[in-house]
């Protein structure tokens, strides 16, 4: 059973505050793969796998399509921004639908969905009627979709895995996900330069055949059992409070939010490099993905040796991927350009799996669904907002401007955040210069700035 949060009275003189709790009670390194000697998420780890390489082929195919077809970066911003849209509209009535309902259920319905959006796509594409507004039509209605299937599979895992391999299955499928990174944009690539994106977008649809086939073959009795939320009034707000009580929620909320909004925000970037700066075609776009997300898989293979979620970790990584941001937007060269995209991913994938991991071990079983909504709302539902705007810089100051600015508020705000989480935590910083000690070290203040009541 998970632990209880003791939000209703305050702490004993000797008890950690919040911040220091996350950190206390996080277990030690495990194995990298732990957790697939559970079989229900052996199967789901390799329905996904699959699902995600056909993902990253869509993604890329269609970005290529719209600039193809309008060739502007305010375009492929749009494309992107409607396919999030859902996401920040309705994307923690997905998390109550989520928390009442069974997950694998869903999940069937989701990804099957999901399944026939690729295949419609590929229908307008190879019957040479495919127009942008089509490909903006396709990206809104996935986006509705996964209001549902984001919240519904994420809060899953928990339930094939349970609380122990819980933050070594979240790694392992930021590590799968990055994994079919690394295979999609290059076949993406391939097939754009050979035969046109329409064999991708079908190849996408297909795809999701594996998924389902691996969540029809698991057992239910090996599920962890999870109360279901009944229907009720005000659930929504219910949800809302209980984040907005946590500070070890709600900061790292925040601090993914600036970033998924302004840091993330590759498609337009990547794009607008491979066509504008290096006068490249497809195949130059799909190998930047695919070195972006060789970094990323290895950000996620250490973070499941790891174990640990510290919110230290967070913010220097965040802090990290900013700066990097900027200095790559303006390397000089194409393939010092390119090799910086490897730390660039790393980092990115740092910040993802240990504010998801983190989150998802500090929230009630009954509330993680629309926790990991609100989460999932404002890491991927901001782009919507950020990547018009990012386009727009792109197109008008061009890429590396673009792309700098991204990193730039992204590095601001984990600056912002980890103040906050110091002040919250009555924290202060310690600098050592002396030799053999860490330079630079979090220590508890002497007089807290929170005090209990």
């Amino acid at each position: 059973m998970s632990t209880g949060s003791g939000a209703d009275s305050a702490p004993a003189p000797n008890t950690p505050n919040p911040i220091e709790r996350t950190e206390q009670t996080e277990q030690p390194r495990t194995s990298m793969f732990s957790s697939l000697k559970i079989r229900n998420y052996r199967l789901f780890a390799t329905g996904q796998v699959v699902s995600n390489t056909g993902t990253w082929m869509q993604r890329i195919a269609q970005d290529w399509l719209v600039l193809t077809l309008t060739g502007s970066s305010t375009a492929v911003g749009i494309t992107t921004a409607l396919q999030f849209l859902p996401m920040l509209l309705f994307g923690l009535y997905g998390g109550v639908i989520a928390d009442r309902c069974n997950k694998r259920t869903l999940l069937l319905g989701t990804q099957a969905a999901m399944g026939v959006t690729g295949l419609a796509l590929a229908a307008l594409t190879l019957s040479g009627q495919v127009q942008v507004w089509h490909v903006y039509a396709t990206a809104f209605v996935l986006g509705l979709v996964t209001v549902v299937d984001n919240p519904a599979r994420q809060s899953f895992v928990h339930e094939m895995v349970g609380p122990d391999q819980l933050r070594n299955a979240v790694s392992l499928n930021s590590a799968n996900f990055q994994s079919a990174r690394l295979v999609g944009p290059a076949v993406a690539g391939v097939l754009i330069t050979a035969v046109g994106s329409g064999y991708a977008f079908l190849l996408n649809g297909l795809s999701f055949i594996a998924p389902l086939t691996a969540l029809l073959l698991m057992r239910n009795s090996e599920l962890l059992k999870v109360e279901r939320t009944p229907r009720g009034k005000g659930q929504l707000r219910e949800g809302l409070r209980y984040v907005a009580g946590k500070p070890e929620l709600i900061w790292p909320i925040v601090l993914v939010g600036f970033i998924g909004t302004f840091g993330f925000n590759f498609p337009i970037w990547l794009s607008a490099f491979a066509t504008d700066v290096y006068h490249a075609d497809a195949g130059t776009y799909g190998l930047l993905n695919t070195l972006m997300a060789t970094g990323s898989l290895i950000g996620a293979l250490l973070a499941a040796r790891r174990g640990t979620s510290r919110m230290r970790l967070l913010v220097a990584a965040a802090v990290l991927f900013g700066v990097l941001e900027i200095v790559t937007a303006f390397a000089p060269t194409f393939w010092l350009f390119a090799a910086l995209l490897v730390p660039v991913g790393m980092c990115g994938l740092t910040v993802n799996v240990t504010a998801n991991s983190s989150i998802q071990m500090t929230t009630d079983p009954a509330m993680r669904g629309r926790v990991m909504a609100l989460f999932m709302m404002v890491f991927t539902g901001g782009t919507p907002l950020g990547a018009p705007i990012v386009g727009w810089v792109t197109d008008t100051y061009g890429a590396r401007v673009g792309f700098a600015s991204g990193g730039a508020v992204a590095a601001l705000a984990a600056v912002g955040v980890g103040v906050m989480l110091a002040r919250v935590g009555g924290l202060r910083v310690k600098i050592d210069l002396r030799r053999g000690h860490r330079h630079v070290t979090f220590v508890q203040r002497k007089q807290p700035l929170a005090t209990a009541a």
